[in-house]
């Protein structure tokens, strides 16, 4: 398992536990390099996140992998496979490179409309093409692979996947994905922070939760870690997972997270996996 760049902080202020807002361009040339100092060699960011695309663009990523996502397509659009390929084209305009490592549909229950066969032809194309390597879909349940998996194939997979949301395991498809030779990409090991906040301060909405959040915070207190340390940790032992996407706020964020993937080494941990989606989907917040 490798560690990958989230940069959706670094063309939108985003996340519960962020009070630093969005990453400037000058920190974000900083983060990148730390990051390939680390070895970090995958970038993760999506035409919808802000300024993310050229952000990056202007850092330099050249020397990276960087996967893309695209975004709804309109009902609208009548030449799919063109429209695809102008918003490719120019998503990697703004990232000044020549192709992407890989490209992700946003919106991947589009394949099981009735253009679903010519957004996945589209997909097929671009890699012809060369302006993709790879294709995949970015997920929010693994519920959504039971159907679109049963259609299609895709090179990667992205999904939530934490010490509360289990999903991705527990539903068996994380093995599945391995067996089948899919890439795994998982994100949200933090929860968008919430894991990473003092008890004292998660916001009211979560409170018929807390005694999962009290269960968590006396663990980490009996192990004498950090929060992201046992974050981290957990997910480190799923040998199936190929990159864990994390984002941060500034360097020193980014460098705490880095050096708590290389030192976090735990063998048992807390039952607190939850189901809810109104706790493990952060478009449900309120």
């Amino acid at each position: 398992m490798n560690l990958a760049l989230g940069t959706v902080q670094f063309g939108l202020s985003y996340g519960v536990a962020n009070i630093n807002g969005q990453v400037s361009p000058e920190e974000a040339k900083i983060m990148i390099s730390t990051a390939q100092k680390d070895g970090i060699e995958l970038i993760d960011t999506a035409i919808g996140y802000g300024e993310s695309e050229s952000c990056l663009g202007s850092v330099g990523v050249n020397n990276l992998k960087v996967v893309s996502k695209l975004p709804s397509i309109p009902d609208s659009i009548k030449d799919i496979n063109g429209w695809m390929e102008v918003q490719v084209k120019e998503s990697l305009g703004r990232l000044n490179i020549d192709s992407l490592y890989g490209l992700l549909l946003h919106q991947p229950g589009q394949l099981l409309s009735t253009k679903g066969s010519l957004i996945y032809e589209a997909l097929e194309q671009l890699k012809e093409q060369k302006f993709i390597q790879k294709s995949g879909i970015s997920i929010y349940s693994p519920d959504e692979l039971d159907l679109i998996c049963d259609i299609y194939n895709f090179d990667i997979v992205q999904s939530p996947f934490n010490i509360i949301d289990q999903r991705l395991y527990s539903s068996g498809w994380l093995n599945k994905l391995n067996m089948q030779g899919v890439e795994v990409h998982v994100r949200s090991a933090f929860l968008q922070g919430l894991l990473l906040i003092p008890l004292h301060e998660i916001p009211a909405y979560f409170s018929p939760w807390k005694k999962l959040f009290v269960t968590w915070k006396s663990w980490l207190e009996e192990q004498s870690l950090l929060p992201v340390e046992g974050c981290l940790a957990f997910i480190k032992t799923f040998s199936d997972i190929n990159y864990l996407l994390v984002g941060a706020d500034n360097n020193n964020h980014l460098n705490e997270i880095i050096s708590a993937f290389k030192k976090a080494e735990v063998n048992t941990f807390p039952e607190i996996c939850s189901s809810d989606e109104n706790l493990i989907n952060p478009g449900l917040w309120k």
